[in-house]
């Protein structure tokens, strides 16, 4: 009996030894993660294993989970369901003047050239002085329908009243031209690539940005969350640093047969060579130019919280929200830009 005890007892003992050192050494956090439809280096960090790498070192595992708009984005973090996800400047707008308690820490793209206003061909339209009395389609309470009315207002100092803005989605701005119903439109890719075959760009969104404030995609987090989750932050904006740093390097070296590319559409779809495209016509800036208050550090002065102030005005003139507030600073964090730049 003795030697069948000790027996037994050697086999558990060697069972649960086995168990230990098969287990890791500290239990997962897992959340998700929400992104869009868009380009850039952070979608080829997710789609070649950086992030997950670098968080599960942290401690952390994420669930990615792909959104079709930036309202359902802000619907799951109003939840709590997800607490980091991709919005553009007038999504956070529209959820941080709900009382959605986010802030933004990375600026994930200056859309810049990527939302363009384009004349159709025979349209009689040779600059944006020539817009007045003219057909122009645009995405109501988007950020191009945004940008449009800031270059009329205070850029090009025309009424919107005097030009005829039509609201069309994407798909139905390209059969709209096609058929010659509209003279203009402002929008992004594909159909902004679709439409400038037979059409001349006069205005884009880099120019009116530096004109007055730009629009943007961003990774914004639940704040409450981020302040108990500082390993995560701190993994998450490094992973996202060197991967804007390594596209920055080297941006020509993303062409449509790059891995870069490659692990881009697999993850979202579409063509190699559109993607290819569409990168050349955004800006990325780089950790340190984040933490400056071109973009999210000096409050609110920053560059995101005045685009928010001024967008804030956009979407209450289009009936959107009630009020504005008076400062978008809480929104706006320089903290985890600024440690990834050191």
């Amino acid at each position: 009996m003795n030697a069948l005890y000790r027996l037994i007892r050697r086999s558990i003992l060697a069972g649960l030894a086995a168990a230990l050192l098969a287990a890791p050494a500290y239990a997962q956090t897992r959340l998700t993660v929400g992104y869009q439809l868009i380009v850039g280096p952070f979608l080829a960090a997710i789609a070649d294993g950086s992030f997950d790498a670098a968080l599960k070192e942290a401690g952390y595992q994420v669930d990615w989970r792909q959104f079709t708009s930036g309202g359902d984005i802000s619907t799951a973090l109003a939840s709590g369901n997800v607490p980091v996800g991709v919005l553009g400047s007038t999504g956070i707008t529209s959820a941080a003047t709900r009382g959605v308690d986010l802030e933004l820490f990375w600026i994930l793209d200056n859309i810049g050239k990527s939302e363009a206003l384009v004349a159709r061909n025979g349209s009689g339209i040779n600059s944006t002085a020539d817009l007045k009395g003219k057909r122009v389609a645009t995405p109501f309470v988007s950020t191009s329908h945004f940008h449009l009315l800031v270059g009329l207002e205070q850029v090009w100092k025309i009424n919107p009243r005097d030009v005829r803005i039509l609201n069309m989605q994407p798909p139905q701005i390209v059969a709209a031209w096609q058929r010659g119903d509209i003279d203009a439109a402002y929008v992004w890719p594909p159909a902004l690539t679709e439409i400038e075959k037979s059409g001349k760009v006069i205005a884009d969104s880099e120019a009116i940005g530096h004109a007055s404030v730009p629009t943007f995609d961003g990774l914004v987090a639940d704040r409450a969350w981020a302040a108990k989750n500082p390993k995560f932050m701190a993994a998450f904006t490094g992973v996202l640093a060197k991967s804007y740093a390594a596209y920055r390097a080297n941006p020509a070296a993303w062409t449509a047969d790059s891995a870069q590319v490659k692990s881009i559409v697999k993850l979202i779809g579409g063509k190699p060579d559109d993607v290819a495209e569409a990168l050349k016509l955004l800006t990325f800036p780089t950790a340190q130019e984040q933490a400056s208050a071109q973009w999210l550090g000096g409050g609110k002065d920053s560059g995101a919280a005045r685009a928010f102030a001024a967008s804030a005005k956009f979407l209450k003139d289009q009936k959107q929200i009630d009020k504005a507030l008076g400062d978008y600073s809480a929104h706006v964090t320089d903290q985890y830009a600024k440690a990834a730049a050191k």
